[in-house]
């Protein structure tokens, strides 16, 4: 039976996100569990009069591919990934955007990959990333899966209708409200950030913001800078489960000294933990740090798509910083990690300068409440 919400879904895509034109030519990559949701991308596009590529892909077809690749063959798995990333940047030579669709049907499918395959991996698909993402329109959303369902703690049925919810909100009404947000995060110069176990302060000046309201990620609601890359100081725990490289990691803490995660622990994987870090040397500096506000998004499950958009809560990224907020830190890492300060939570508070901007994740000045649940 067809869900009409799909439509509602391709449409805030392809005009909001994408803003595909008639005679446009765009990708889609898609998890084939996503089926429904492209045939109404394809449905969309068709009636805006442009074009389309797909590409279907499949978590356990994924991890055989990975397990083709061995770094130590003398250069010749090395060869093959740098030409796929030299297919991929000219197939996307003539086309606008692309919109990448995963779905988790198990989120530990790729755990055992050696990191020495994952950094390869990573390393020589970065020119071809750093396109799409820098210079080419993009969205990102994850198709619902029953996986994901159990990992949230909800019915199958109810985890469907709340990922499509969070994913629809009002982006418009949300990109008014962020203003405010945005200009005082552009002209802030200095940040703090106080709570259980951190205390953290670095340098945003001259730094751009970026309002992220449906533009990029689906579901959305983010503000985003980047600290200079060398003055953060201090310590930070993170509150919220992560997971990356196929494996979970809980209670993440950083110690900064000039800029650098010098000491990382968590409460276990922490030597898989440090591999991540030590990838390149960009991985251990912080490429973005982002205030968020979705209101229907209010707990985490281990999710980065969703958890970095919970209300209340920011993230603070070891890895590349983005071309529109630039603080010079390069990385094949990008690892979205997430503080949530609302009380339930242990709070915490943000300052802009002098200025007290969030308290136990609430936005205190009036000009930003109506970010606030």
């Amino acid at each position: 039976m067809h869900d009409p919400r799909f439509d509602t879904l391709a449409n805030l895509m392809l005009n909001h996100s994408l803003q595909i034109k008639p005679g446009d030519a765009f990708n889609i990559t898609a998890d084939i569990n996503a089926l429904p949701l492209v045939k109404a991308l394809l449905k969309a596009a068709q009636k805006i009069g442009a074009f389309a590529t797909v590409d279907f892909t499949h978590q356990e077809i994924s991890r055989h591919q990975l397990g083709l690749i061995r770094p130590e063959d003398g250069g010749q798995s090395q060869a093959f990934l740098e030409r796929k990333a030299a297919w991929n940047i000219q197939k996307f030579e003539k086309l606008v955007g692309e919109v990448v669709i995963r779905s988790y049907a198990n989120d530990q499918e790729l755990s055992a990959i050696a990191p020495d395959v994952r950094r390869l991996d990573a390393a020589c698909a970065k020119p071809f990333r750093d396109l799409v993402i820098n210079h080419r329109r993009w969205v990102l959303f994850e198709y619902p899966t029953p996986g994901q369902a159990q990992r949230a703690g909800m019915s199958s049925e109810g985890y469907f209708d709340f990922a499509l919810a969070v994913s629809c909100v009002d982006y418009a009404k949300m990109q008014r409200d962020v203003v405010p947000l945005a200009l005082r995060m552009k002209n802030a110069k200095r940040v703090r950030i106080t709570g259980p176990g951190t205390d953290l302060r670095f340098s945003v000046e001259n730094i751009p913001s970026v309002p992220c309201c449906g533009e990029y990620n689906i579901p959305d609601g983010e503000c985003f800078t980047a600290p200079v890359k060398d003055s953060i100081e201090g310590v930070l725990q993170y509150n919220t489960p992560s997971i990356y490289w196929g494996t979970t990691f809980n209670n993440i803490r950083f110690e900064f000294k000039q800029g650098q995660i010098v000491t990382a622990t968590a409460d276990q994987h922490v030597e898989k933990l440090n591999q991540i870090l030590d990838s390149d040397p960009g991985a251990r500096y912080i490429g973005e740090f982002s205030l968020a506000f979705n209101p229907l998004i209010q707990n985490p499950f281990c999710n980065t798509l969703f958890d970095e958009k919970i209300a209340g809560s920011f993230h603070f990224t070891p890895g590349a910083c983005y071309d529109e907020a630039p603080n010079g830190n390069d990385s094949t890492v990008h690892w979205d990690l997430v503080c949530i300060q609302r009380p339930e939570y242990g709070g915490g508070e943000i300052w802009f300068d002098d200025e007290l901007i969030r308290r136990d994740g609430l936005f205190i000045p009036e000009d930003l409440a109506a970010l606030n649940p």
